[in-house]
């Protein structure tokens, strides 16, 4: 149960919207947030009056003050909050469940606000699969060290090896530096093993295209 909502009707369907490029949320993933511009200040203001809930939202194209917004996101509830000296919020958003954008809706805030439909992803609100099932965790982490080798990186392996599926899978997508499209096929993934699959082709392909230029088949 995604912070205690059961159903997709217990989160509100108007929500504000937070565009930020190259950034997703996941369901009971973690986000941290560095909040400073004025009307990102007001939109979190109301949210902690209200309900808590923020939808993050990938800007596509368009202008920088009003683009275009991706056909899918995912809301948060914040879970942390906290202000500096110098006036910024720095909070916490744990995921809930993703929505369609069903419409934006005229707004007098100074953030944008839409109607999001929750429906098609109401299984975000169910508990997180227990076991690997569907998952080849395998593979998944020898492409991982294959990606990480290429970057120069290195992560918590004891940690990786042993982490629940969702837990693993999620936090890879939303922290590694995948491009905006990227970052939104894992997104859009519809379940678990699906997300799994995009991301080990994910890790597959730059490795191999960091390595020797050859992009190996998705297949």
């Amino acid at each position: 149960m995604a912070q205690g909502y059961v159903k997709a009707s217990d989160l509100p369907q108007v929500i504000p919207v937070f565009p930020l490029p190259g950034t997703i949320l996941l369901p009971r993933g973690q986000l941290p947030l560095n909040i400073f511009e004025p009307r990102y200040l007001n939109m979190i203001d109301d949210a902690m009056a209200g309900d808590r809930i923020i939808g993050m939202v990938q800007p596509t194209a368009g202008p920088r003050r009003l683009p275009s917004l991706s056909s899918v996101g995912c809301a948060g509830r914040i879970t942390s909050f906290a202000e500096t000296s110098d006036g910024r919020y720095l909070i916490t958003l744990t995921g809930c469940a993703r929505f369609r954008l069903a419409s934006e809706i005229p707004a007098q805030t100074p953030y944008r606000q839409i109607r999001a439909d929750f429906g098609v992803y109401e299984a975000d609100l169910s508990a997180p699969p227990r076991e690997d099932e569907g998952l080849d965790r395998d593979r998944l982490l020898d492409a991982l060290r294959a990606y990480m080798e290429t970057r120069g990186l290195d992560i918590d392996w004891d940690t990786a090896e042993t982490a629940p599926p969702e837990a693993l899978i999620n936090s890879l997508s939303m922290a590694l530096p995948f491009d905006g499209a990227e970052k939104q096929a894992l997104l859009e993934a519809f379940t678990l093993p699906d997300r799994a699959a995009v991301l080990t082709a994910l890790l597959t392909i730059d490795a191999a295209e960091a390595g020797d230029g050859e992009t190996p088949s998705m297949q």
